[in-house]
């Protein structure tokens, strides 16, 4: 519970009995006697008084009037990439080879050596916060996956882990050791991080949260802008990571868990490095963000190309215990992400790297191939259907269901609030520097 965000907006709204009722909501939550839960709230209003009404560039925060659940942000789906093209417009074009405009996995620079330095950072699964260790192995994985997509081989890692007042220390080390698991079997070390409190005092409960970066080297980049028409379109199997893992919690299936442990796209990558394959493959992504109709979207608006995927064929490749349990939950599994590694390559090398990534115990096949054109297009029983990302990947646990996955009817009028706080913030960005260098 965010205490300090209870505390103003009950002291914009004058609510009566304020510290009573804030004394209330604490000791709901926190373990501790009255007295001092009624402290805690006095010394939180003044603080919270102190800080409601700020002024200046550095001080004043941008305010769209658009919350993050009303747009989707976070939830892999339209108004999540539409929030992530603004955030790249606020960042501006840089001196990169890869950065936020390109929509990729990660973020690459060139040395004066003519080698490719790439970075990436993932954010754990929220929902896993109670199940610490799983959240470390999913996130680490993830991050390693987002630089092996690019061509690269990792070389390190590094942690981000945030607790709340009251969780329990164990959730560190619960955590790390999540991490260090996938690295253990990766070879891929963790050699720093940080660990905080979420919000300091102001944020009282047990949730955790946090993420895990990784830097990596190439020699050959394979950035989804690379992608070609006349490409074909590879998968691998795929289990789920966070997202079925959580799937598999919230609906009491907790055995389908298991079936996510594992570093098989790991492997593969490693198979595809060493025999030199990777210099031929233009593009390679993972399943995550939204599903197969969320990487289509992106792919296609960053090469300028149209993508036509065979459901068939990709249907062969979900792991049968997790398509299983989605099919079950009519959780539509092109919309969720499955932890398969995805690989667009001119034709002539496909039974090369099929036959490399096979070696590795890890099945793959052809599932599409890039056309001119632009979107997606999904072909069921020979009739193409609309491939489209929903306004929010799908819903995979019962409050994402209750919530949906329709486009709001105001959606249009949300993108403009958007817009306007990209641009005030943009404009801010300017003004700052400017004064820093006038100083």
């Amino acid at each position: 519970m965010d205490i300090e965000g209870y505390a103003k907006k009950g002291l914009r709204k004058n609510e009566p009995e304020l510290e009573k009722k804030l004394t209330t909501r604490i000791l709901e939550v926190k373990d501790t006697d009255p007295e001092h839960a009624r402290k805690l709230a006095q010394a939180t209003l003044t603080e919270a008084r102190a800080t409601l009404e700020l002024e200046g560039d550095v001080l004043e925060p941008t305010v769209s009037g658009v919350t993050m659940g009303d747009f989707g942000v976070g939830s892999r789906g339209l108004g999540d990439f539409y929030t992530h093209e603004k955030i790249a417009e606020v960042i501006g074009k840089t001196k990169a080879i890869v950065d936020t405009t390109h929509l990729d996995d990660s973020g690459v620079i060139k040395t004066d050596g003519g080698e490719y330095i790439i970075l990436t950072v993932d954010g754990m699964h929220s929902r896993l916060s109670d199940y610490s260790f799983l959240a470390g192995f999913h996130v680490a994985r993830a991050a390693l996956r987002d630089i092996y997509v690019m061509g690269a081989r990792p070389v390190a890692m590094l942690s981000d882990i945030h607790v709340a007042d009251d969780g329990d220390v164990g959730k560190i080390f619960d955590h790390i050791a999540g991490i260090t698991a996938v690295s253990e079997l990766s070879g891929i070390p963790l050699i720093t991080g940080s660990t905080l409190r979420i919000g300091g005092d102001m944020v009282i409960g047990e949730r955790m949260t946090g993420g895990v970066g990784a830097v990596g080297v190439a020699t050959d980049l394979t950035s989804r802008e690379q992608t070609r028409v006349g490409d074909v379109i590879l998968m691998t199997e795929g289990a789920g990571g966070g997202t079925v893992s959580t799937t598999a919690l919230y609906y009491g299936m907790h055995d389908v868990v298991d079936e996510t442990i594992n570093i098989k796209f790991l492997e593969a990558c490693e198979k595809l490095l060493d025999s030199g394959l990777v210099k031929h493959i233009h593009a390679m992504t993972d399943v995550t963000n939204g599903g197969i109709r969320g990487d289509a979207k992106e792919i296609s608006r960053t090469a300028g190309v149209k993508l036509v995927f065979e459901e068939k064929e990709m249907k062969k490749l979900v792991n049968a215990v997790v398509y299983d349990m989605l099919e079950s939950l009519e959780i539509d599994y092109l919309g969720v992400s499955l932890d398969a590694l995805l690989i667009i390559a001119p034709e002539e090398y496909a039974e090369d790297i099929m036959k490399t990534v096979r070696s590795a115990n890890v099945d793959i096949t052809v599932i599409g191939k890039v056309v001119e054109g632009t979107g997606a297009e999904l072909i069921i029983d020979g009739t193409a259907k609309d491939f489209t990302p929903r306004f929010r990947e799908s819903a995979y646990t019962p409050i994402k269901k209750m919530i949906g996955d329709e486009n709001p009817r105001d959606f249009d009028e949300m993108k403009k609030a958007i817009d306007n706080a990209a641009i005030k913030a943009t404009e801010k960005k300017s003004r700052v520097i400017e004064m820093v260098k006038r100083k």
